[in-house]
This record gives C-alpha cells, sequence and structure tokens, in this order.
C-alpha cells in the first residue's frame, strides 16, 4: 500500500489501459479520481468494484476541464493524462475538423490538464502522459495520432523542466501494442500475430503491464526519473 494518503487523477479511466491503471492504483492504496466520456456503465462498474471516483469528461471540450478537478481540491499527488484517439486517415483525406478534435483531445486538454494540476500538486508530485509508440515507428493514415502525441512528448519534456524544483517529476509511457479494444478495432488478427512475433517477449502487451509502469513511476524508487520517454513495448521497438 505504497501509495497510501495519496490522490490520483486519471483520464479516460474507464477501459483498456486506463482501467487497468486506476485499478493498480487502488490497489497500491491511493485514493482515485477517474474521467470517462460514454462508457457510463463500464464508468459505474469500475467505482463500484475500486471504490475510485467517476467524473464525466469531453476532452473536445475545454469547459468540461474545471470539473474533474473539483474532487481533488485538497490536493493532489498524481495526474495520468490517459484519454487519447486516433481518427485514422490519410492525410489527404484530413480537415480542420478532425485536426482540432485530435489535437484537443491529445495534446490541448493534457497541457492544460497539467497547467490546472500544478496549483494542487503536493511534493513530491508525479505527472504520468501516456503517448504511443507510433511517435517513433509513425504508420500511413496516422498523421494527426503522432503528431499530437509527439506534441505531448514535448510538453512532458518542458513540464520536467519547470517542475523540477518542485521534486515534481514529469514523465511519458509509450505503450507499443497493447490488448485493449481499440488496437482490435484497427487491426487484424493476422497483423497482431505478427506483431507479436516481431516482440522481443513474444506477445502482445497487456494494460497491466502498463498499469505497472506507471506504477513504478509513482514510487520514491522513480525520483529520480523525470522527463524521459518510457517506451514499454516488450522489446517491439529496440
Amino acid at each position: 500500500m505504497i501509495l497510501t494518503g495519496k490522490t490520483a487523477l486519471v483520464t479516460g479511466g474507464s477501459r483498456g489501459i486506463g482501467r487497468a491503471v486506476v485499478r493498480r492504483l487502488v490497489r497500491d492504496g491511493a485514493r482515485v479520481v477517474f474521467t470517462y466520456h460514454a462508457a457510463d456503465q463500464a464508468a459505474a462498474t469500475l467505482a463500484d468494484e475500486t471504490g475510485a471516483e467517476a467524473v464525466r469528461c469531453d476532452q473536445a471540450d475545454l469547459t468540461t476541464l474545471p470539473a474533474i478537478f473539483a474532487p481533488v481540491r485538497d490536493g493532489l499527488d498524481i495526474l495520468v493524462n490517459n484519454a487519447g484517439v486516433t481518427d485514422p486517415g490519410p492525410i489527404e483525406s484530413l480537415t480542420p475538423a478532425v485536426f482540432d478534435r485530435v489535437m484537443t483531445i491529445n495534446a490541448k486538454f493534457p497541457l492544460f490538464a497539467i497547467q490546472a494540476a500544478i496549483p494542487l500538486l503536493r511534493s513530491p508530485g508525479r505527472i504520468i502522459n501516456i503517448s504511443t509508440l507510433n511517435t517513433a515507428i509513425p504508420g500511413p493514415g496516422l498523421a494527426m495520432y503522432c503528431a499530437s502525441k509527439a506534441a505531448l512528448e514535448q510538453f512532458t519534456a518542458v513540464a520536467a523542466r519547470e517542475l523540477g524544483p518542485r521534486s515534481i517529476t514529469v514523465n511519458t509511457i509509450s505503450p507499443g501494442a497493447t490488448d485493449t479494444d481499440l488496437l482490435h478495432a484497427t487491426n487484424t488478427p493476422e497483423s497482431l500475430s505478427q506483431t507479436a512475433a516481431m516482440t522481443a517477449l513474444r506477445r502482445i502487451g497487456s494494460p497491466d503491464d502498463i498499469a505497472g509502469v506507471v506504477a513504478f513511476l509513482t514510487t520514491p524508487d522513480a525520483a529520480w526519473v523525470t522527463g524521459q520517454n518510457i517506451r514499454a513495448t516488450g522489446g517491439l521497438l529496440l
């Protein structure tokens, strides 16, 4: 229960990696608030199972930002910016609306979440941003996803410099292929088998694998790790 007495805020916590992170932080003793967009039943089930608090949020709309911080106004120790979208498509089909939506959800909202968290974060605090292996291995149709997550990685580096004097660490985790609904919705079984074969550990990652890296970064053992991009890929990228 290493996080007893700590408060964490996790965005996009109702499913996939976010859900695993919520469960892990609760298991480690933290009080957890998590956001969700449309998965009402999944959010309610997770809240019932863990005791975490669910807050509805639309990251495409910055006016919803204050609501997610209302439950942690008494102090925050950990912020995990996990929520994101892909909205894939070739560059020739991109529209300004798609650009604005993906950049807002994946980069703009997390940036202003960091800003909102700064006065609430206790020292030593932790900010953990979830990016993607695709910023290192970009693929066709992922221009907006890669660009928005690359921006988030740069926000991480700058925030690490700015918040270091307060003993607040800021890091990125970039998962590889991870067993989530989104992965299966955007890949064929054959391509996933090929990806597993290319990975040093010979399997697709699980949400719990990523939650374990998040958990490490929240501990005192990670106090000397900041401004880093940890590529949690099982050896898909070496």
